[in-house]
């Protein structure tokens, strides 16, 4: 019989950070799920820390590729209906699973929500800035200037894949921005208001403080002005985001010397300006 929720964690030379969020899905109130730990290539002892805990878990292995590719891959093994990741610096509070899971089967008409959290950073609680809080429900207009979905605090129905793609293998950074973008364009992101994930930051490995991520997210707004998922007003907005981003990074590239690259980020959102459905006004 399947399980109801497949968890899938994903990982690269944290040990002894995806063991104690092994730990912390182990510990779920809620039972009857999958975890699937996907191990990106680690070369530390990854393998011999997670070995004890046997059938427990699933683990698999692949040489390193990236991210979007180890959950591609964690998804490509799963079972259950419902899916749910967990990033191997994050932890979860005993009651995750089953205060999204019970939402879930009340609501089948959502495809996907997330919870709060608390926010951890060099082993000292910290309050998110009011920027980073995160909306509910109609979440795309904001979403395009950061990232307001947590990997860690989703639940979703593994069917929403198939509606919008998977997780891009070709960004090493902000994929996750970019399939949120793909999801709210058109789907609901509710947020329930149990801070039942531990979000932990601070440490040298974040995906998140990665040079120049803002490449990727310019990369993530072009695939969607590219797409014909867009309203006019949508479009719009997506077109904003991306001026306001290519005027930042070019700006930034002409500071640092790198001249020609400057211009181009600079010029880029004239190629998508005559695709605007009404004047652009602000």
């Amino acid at each position: 019989m399947s399980p109801q929720v497949s968890v899938i964690i994903t990982t690269y030379n944290r040990a002894a950070m995806v063991t104690e969020a092994v730990k912390s899905v182990l510990a779920q109130e809620m039972t009857d799920f999958e975890l699937i730990v996907i191990d990106d290539g680690s070369t530390d002892e990854t393998e011999e820390r997670l070995s004890i805990y046997g059938s427990r878990l699933k683990y698999y292995q692949q040489e390193n590729a990236g991210v979007s590719s180890a959950r591609n891959r964690g998804l490509e093994s799963a079972r259950a209906p419902l899916v749910a990741f967990l990033d191997s610096d994050d932890l979860w509070l005993p009651a995750k699973l089953q205060v999204q899971h019970k939402y879930m089967m009340e609501h089948p008409e959502v495809h996907i929500c997330q919870t709060e959290e608390i926010w951890w950073r060099n082993g000292r609680q910290v309050n998110p800035k009011r920027h980073h809080r995160k909306p509910s429900g109609d979440i795309f207009r904001r979403s395009l200037d950061l990232c307001l979905v947590s990997p860690s605090a989703v639940m979703m129905r593994r069917e929403l894949f198939e509606k919008v793609g998977y997780f891009d293998e070709e960004l090493p950074a902000a994929e996750d921005y970019d399939l949120w973008l793909r999801v709210s364009v058109e789907y609901q992101v509710p947020l329930l208001p149990d801070p039942v994930v531990i979000k932990r930051g601070g440490h040298s490995d974040q995906l998140s403080a990665i040079s120049g991520i803002d490449r990727y997210r310019i990369k993530a707004l072009e695939k969607l002005l590219q797409s014909d998922r867009l309203s006019g007003e949508q479009y719009k907005w997506t077109w904003q985001a991306l001026r306001r981003k290519c005027e930042i990074y070019g700006q930034g590239c002409l500071k640092r010397g790198r001249v020609d690259e400057g211009e181009r980020y600079l010029a880029l959102p004239e190629i998508y300006r005559q695709e605007l459905k009404e004047p652009e006004s602000n």
